[in-house]
């Protein structure tokens, strides 16, 4: 396929909406169909946007379209939405998680490859341009050969909550899976052989039953060890606050990032300190649009219409998951896991 296409985006949400912004403005976007379960979001999209068509079912244009975008939540949607579209043979973009379980993972990243299509994960800190500036460095030997990084990501607790309230998945598997996501890319070829974590239950677990936080560690075949730590109950006086710091050590070099957005301070007298421009996947200002979300979904429709690789392949994301499964093994069986392509959390089977 080459040249503009279709598409449909289902959820429009907070990250959804973005995307349906975003493809709204590309001159790559031929047309835009979206699908919501809200009535009255719908209509405020649908008012903002004008899309081709607006739908509380997906499968009344999927016909229509040549790729679509999922983001809906709850996050047990993501596996049927994708094998729907997949098997309609669209290109598709899936938010993060893949699946909740590998088998999901493997049938849906199986069944893109014999339909011949695009399928890509939004790990939408692969277009973050502090990362990508960590990726050439480790790709041109500026810092060396690697030897160790460590990657600290937080939330606020009100963003906590409406994650943990809606699926019980860790900050393992919700958080710190895009900084596993963003190591195991800059360290390829090498691959995750060990995995420790323990994890922190003070103030989440009587509400939702989920961790306060979660550190990691990562051994590679190749010596490298990854830290990671990620947790959602920083103080609720930052609205999609999300604060990262990222530590790189080479043999030759050390690359230290400040991701923590405190370089851009409001301080109100009706309502004191505020971080703008604060959240992860961005938000418009005025003309421009501040993070990474607007240049992945940019990317993914861009591929699609000239049939260009993705940057995030489902297959990667599949390894991704392996390994927030095996941290959240480790901090439940409070022993270390090895890992191998063929392992599967405990109580569970590999496909035949």
């Amino acid at each position: 396929m080459t040249g503009p296409i279709h598409v449909g985006v289902i959820g429009t949400g907070w990250c959804g909406g973005i995307r349906a912004e975003t493809c709204a403005a590309s001159p790559y976007v031929l047309s835009l169909h979206i699908a919501e379960i809200r009535p009255e979001r719908l209509a405020e999209v649908a008012a903002a946007l004008s899309p081709a068509s607006a739908t509380t079912d997906y499968k009344e244009w999927l016909d229509r379209v040549d790729a679509v975008m999922i983001s809906a939540t709850p996050e047990t949607t993501h596996y049927p939405m994708a094998r729907d579209c997949l098997s309609a043979g669209k290109h598709v973009l899936l938010e993060k998680p893949l699946a909740l379980t590998l088998d999901e993972a493997d049938e849906l990243v199986a069944l893109a490859d014999r339909q011949g299509v695009k399928f890509a994960i939004g790990y939408s800190q692969r277009f973050n341009p502090k990362q990508a500036y960590v990726k050439r460095c480790v790709a041109d030997g500026t810092l060396g050969a690697p030897v160790s990084a460590m990657v600290s990501r937080h939330i606020t607790r009100n963003l906590g909550r409406k994650i943990g309230g809606r699926i019980k998945l860790s900050p393992a598997a919700m958080e710190a899976t895009h900084d596993i996501d963003f190591l195991m890319w800059c360290l390829r070829p090498a691959r995750p052989v060990r995995v420790y974590a323990q994890e922190v239950r003070r103030v989440m677990a009587g509400s939702h039953n989920v961790p306060d936080c979660t550190w990691i560690t990562i051994t590679f075949d190749n010596g490298v060890v990854a830290v990671v730590g990620a947790g959602w109950i920083l103080p609720p006086g930052y609205p999609n606050f999300s604060t990262t710091t990222i530590e790189f050590v080479g043999t030759d070099a050390a690359l230290l990032v400040d991701d923590s957005h405190r370089d851009i301070v409001l301080n109100r007298m009706d309502g004191g300190v505020v971080f703008p421009l604060s959240s992860m996947p961005g938000e418009r200002v005025g003309h421009v649009y501040a993070g990474p979300m607007a240049a992945e979904t940019d990317h993914f429709v861009e591929a699609v219409a000239r049939d260009t690789p993705v940057l995030v392949p489902a297959s990667e994301a599949r390894e991704v998951m392996q390994v927030y499964l095996a941290a959240d093994e480790s901090a439940e069986t409070a022993r270390p896991i090895a890992l191998d392509p063929l392992w599967r959390p405990a109580g569970t089977a590999a496909t035949a």
